[in-house]
C-alpha cells in the first residue's frame, strides 16, 4: 500500500474518501471536523450523528455532502467533543478508518494528523501511531493513503518516522 505526505488541506487531496478525527457522538464541532462541515454542508454533520454512539476504535461512514468525495469516514479518537485522549486511541481510531475504507472498496483515502488538535496527543506520538497501523494493515481493496495536514510538524513528524522505517 502506497503512502503519500501531502502538507495541505484535507479537501485538496485527490482520493475517494476522507477521514474525519471524530467523537463518539459524530458531532463536527471544532479542527478538521469543522472544516470538512463547513466544505461538505450540514447534513453530513446530521448523518454522523445519527450514527452515534460511535465506539473509539469503530467508524462509520457519511456522504461526502458538497465535497468533491464519495464518501467520508468518522473514526472517533475521543468518546465525548473536545477531550485530551490516550495516543493508543489515534491507532485505534486509524486502524478503523483503514478496515471502513477498505471494506467499501475505496482504493485511496486521506487522513489528517488523528488527536493532536484538541485531544492533545504528541505530533510524533500521533504519526507513530498512525504509520504503525498503516503498516501493519493488510488491505484487499485499498491501495493508497494520504497522510495530509496543514501543520507542517504533523507532515514532519510522519516523515521522521517513515524514515526511522526504511
Amino acid at each position: 500500500m502506497q503512502v503519500r505526505l501531502v502538507q495541505g488541506s484535507i479537501l485538496e487531496v485527490d482520493v475517494q474518501a476522507i477521514v474525519n478525527a471524530a467523537n463518539s457522538r459524530g458531532i463536527m464541532g471544532g479542527g478538521v471536523a469543522a472544516v470538512i462541515k463547513r466544505a461538505a454542508g450540514p447534513e453530513v454533520d446530521e448523518e454522523a450523528q445519527r450514527q452515534a454512539p460511535i465506539p473509539v476504535g469503530s467508524a462509520v461512514l457519511t456522504s461526502g455532502g458538497r465535497t468533491r468525495y464519495q464518501a467520508i469516514i468518522h473514526a472517533p479518537t475521543m468518546p465525548a467533543p473536545a477531550m485530551r485522549i490516550d495516543p493508543q486511541n489515534v491507532a485505534l481510531a486509524t486502524r478503523a478508518a483503514l478496515a471502513l475504507a477498505d471494506a467499501r472498496g475505496f482504493a485511496s483515502v486521506a487522513i489528517p494528523g488523528m488527536g493532536t488538535g484538541v485531544g492533545g496527543v504528541a505530533h510524533a506520538d500521533a504519526a507513530a501511531m498512525m504509520i504503525k497501523e498503516i503498516r501493519a494493515f493488510i488491505p484487499k481493496a485499498l491501495q493508497a493513503v494520504v497522510l495530509v495536514d496543514v501543520d507542517p510538524a504533523m507532515v514532519q513528524a510522519w516523515r521522521e518516522v517513515l524514515k526511522e522505517i526504511k
